[in-house]
């Protein structure tokens, strides 16, 4: 046999939750470890003085007493583990594991036995149910009747508030009442908050974040009293589960937080976390209300009776004394500008982000804590609005997903840094290891498959290659103008009205022309690159031709989406779309190669259906029709060009110069000349015709 036992999925019951942890055996101590708030039981091997194994709801239980007076149970092993346990517990903790059968007669009378801080009720000596008296919050007593209130646990789905014993008076000479002596035997185990006696000490006025204000905190030996104007908290050190203390980004105030479990309640408001902001130039001088051999005996040197400095330290220095826990503070990890931690927002709500040893902490609202050991996976995301920042996901193994957003991109490098050197499991990792910085995180998002993208770059491929294909009979690339079919636009840049207006005023043709025409080129070329309208006219153009093939991707999707929707009822569209996503990241390479090949045949044939469809005369008349369009709209725009100038210049909008007549008819002739040639030549052609045309008429004027 080994040295130590390990069981996993072992539940203990706290507060009436069922809460699941790991439990292990070992020759020094008996260690149980709860997966949801992380805290360790541990009971020294020498303090074990029973040990009993019965059957329960979960299968079977150990009850473990201790020397001290306190109870432990653990449900939820087999029947097979008996065997092996009563083995260890012999060997090493010289204790016997000894069966007890619990009682299902479902009879209630019978007797009330306190055994250290439980409450059993037994009938003929076999135990019907047990109280653990730490849940216990109240006790009230009647005639011959005793009410146990309990502590309600928001994780439990049906809780019990209380229960009611009936005590039978003394028949006999005693003159104790058994009532009394029933409840004051369940308030002295019981959690319950009585302030009696004076506070060790008191901070006044100190500022509080969760839950906000201003508070009075007297400290008790065993609960933190929060007194404010309007709302007052009694927190029970039992119930502080960690202490953080974190300084703020700008070096001058500092967090003191504390852990909750259960958390204070106001109303239907939790409060799992109390924050506590100070300032670091605050100075405090404090006296405990306890003598110093008081003192001495009770906190074995961690306190002294008088102290002074820091107001954060004394507060921290008390609290980590009267809680017995340790103080947990920021590790190594320093951010781009130096400090211990990263300016983000959750939920959009701006706060810090501290990176740990041991886990996150997030301040300050929500405040949020998140241990490295519930983390399933990290992923870094590209920001939603800007490219200045980016997101940090968080996807914890009870399918959780906490989102920090708003990081400056500047602080990518020294996270990811540290969470690569924590080994934690990064979603995107193939693509991440590549990157250090700025450039690295242009991509930082390329790994998470999304399937609306997927899609429209395979479309975007064969659109390419369809469109090629199609203009290679018709149309060619060069031959296509966008600013030829804009009706607007052209007005105040078109050659010809600008050109003929300048060389009219001054009467010279041939300097004034060649020093036009460079400068107006670039406007030319500004205005092809903004217009894109007749590409939009390309999807409808032919509607007879084979309907494009879909990727592998797409063939996969549409021959798994039943699947995907009968596994997840309920589900939206777009979450189809990021699962699917996932799986056929997960796909095998195999599986993916069999999709790729019908993706193959698909092209194969939608290129077969292509070529016949063009040897039998589809896509001509589309190609036809779109060449008139074109140099329809080419004429009708000067046209309009010219009536525009004329407009301007103070003449009937009817009114036609001979000059302008002239300039149209030459560019109209040029054109029905020229169909098939290039756009540039096409330009510096008509540029000189209506050059010259202004000299001619100049000529006949003159012999006029």
């Amino acid at each position: 046999m080994g040295d130590t036992l390990e069981f996993n999925d072992i539940h203990t019951e706290v507060k009436g939750s069922w809460n699941d942890g790991r439990l292990r055996f070992s020759k020094q101590s008996v260690v149980y470890k709860s997966h949801k708030t992380g805290k360790v039981d541990s009971i020294p091997a020498p303090e074990l003085s029973a040990a009993q194994w019965r059957r329960v709801c979960l299968g079977h239980g150990i009850k473990l007493a201790t020397s001290t007076g306190h109870i432990y149970r653990y449900d939820g092993f087999r029947d097979t583990d008996f065997e092996k346990i009563a083995a260890f517990f012999k060997s090493n903790y010289k204790v016997e594991l000894t069966e007890k059968e619990m009682c299902v007669k479902g009879w209630n009378w019978g007797t009330a036995k306190f055994s250290g801080s439980l409450l059993s009720f037994d009938v003929n000596d076999s135990p019907v149910f047990e109280i653990p008296l730490a849940s216990v919050s109240q006790c009230a007593t009647g005639k011959n009747e005793v009410t146990v209130e309990f502590h309600q646990n928001d994780d439990a789905e049906v809780s019990l508030m209380e229960v009611r014993f009936y005590v039978p008076p003394n028949t006999g000479d005693d003159s104790s009442d058994p009532v009394e002596a029933f409840a004051q035997n369940v308030l002295s185990k019981a959690d319950v908050i009585q302030a009696t006696g004076d506070a060790v000490c008191i901070f006044k006025e100190l500022q509080c974040l969760t839950p906000r204000g201003r508070y009075d905190i007297r400290i008790y030996p065993t609960f933190l009293h929060l007194h404010g104007k309007t709302f007052d908290y009694k927190i029970p050190y039992t119930t502080v589960l960690r202490l953080f203390l974190l300084p703020h980004k700008d070096q001058r105030q500092m967090f003191f937080v504390i852990s909750l479990d259960p958390p204070i309640k106001q109303g239907q408001t939790r409060y799992h976390f109390l924050i506590l902001l100070f300032s670091k130039d605050e100075e405090l001088s404090l006296a405990l209300n306890m003598s110093e051999d008081e003192v001495e005996k009770r906190y074995e040197g961690k306190l002294s009776k008088n102290m002074s400095g820091s107001l954060f330290e004394i507060v921290s220095r008390v609290m980590k004394a009267l809680v017995n826990r340790k103080i947990t503070v920021p590790g190594n990890f320093q951010g781009h500008s130096g400090s211990q931690c990263i300016t983000c927002a959750y939920k959009a709500s701006s706060g810090l982000l501290y990176p740990l040893e041991r886990g996150f902490i997030y301040v300050h609202k929500p405040p949020v804590h998140l241990r490295f050991e519930e983390i399933s996976c990290v992923n870094f995301a590209r920001g939603t609005t800007t490219t200045r920042s980016f997101d940090f996901e968080i996807e914890t193994k009870q399918n959780n997903q906490y989102t920090f957003s708003n990081i400056e991109r500047e602080e990518y490098g020294k996270l990811f840094d540290f969470v690569n050197a924590k080994k934690l499991n990064i979603k995107n990792r193939g693509i991440k290891e590549g990157m250090k910085g700025a450039e690295g995180y242009s991509d930082s998002d390329e790994d998470q498959h999304d399937a609306y993208l997927e899609r429209m770059k395979e479309e975007g491929k064969i659109r390419e290659e369809g469109d090629g294909s199609d203009e290679s009979e018709g149309d060619s690339d060069e031959s296509f103008n966008p600013g030829e079919e804009d009706d607007d636009v052209p007005e105040e840049y078109d050659s010809n009205a600008s050109v003929s207006d300048s060389e009219a005023e001054d009467g010279d043709s041939g300097e004034e022309s060649k020093k036009k025409k460079p400068e107006k080129k670039p406007k030319k070329v500004v205005k092809e690159k903004k217009e894109r309208k007749p590409r939009k006219e390309k999807k409808v153009k032919d509607p007879g031709a084979p309907k494009r093939p879909m990727s592998a991707y797409m063939l996969w999707l549409n021959g798994n989406r039943e699947r995907i929707k009968s596994e997840n009822p309920g589900i939206s569209v777009t979450e189809i779309s990021k699962k699917a996503g996932e799986m056929w990241k997960q796909l095998s390479k195999d599986r993916k190669e069999e999709w790729d090949r019908k993706a193959a045949e698909a092209k194969k044939q939608y290129e077969k259906a292509m070529k016949e469809y063009r040897e039998s005369g589809g896509g001509a008349t589309a190609s036809v029709s779109k060449e008139k369009k074109k140099k329809g709209g080419k004429v009708e725009a000067k046209k309009k060009s010219g009536g525009e100038k004329e407009k301007k210049d103070g003449g009937n909008e009817s009114f036609k110069s001979k000059e302008f007549i002239s300039s149209e008819e030459s560019s109209s002739e040029s054109d029905h000349d020229r169909g098939s040639k290039r756009k540039a030549s096409d330009d510096d052609d008509e540029e000189e015709e209506a050059a010259s045309t202004p000299a001619s008429s100049e000529e006949e004027s003159g012999s006029d």
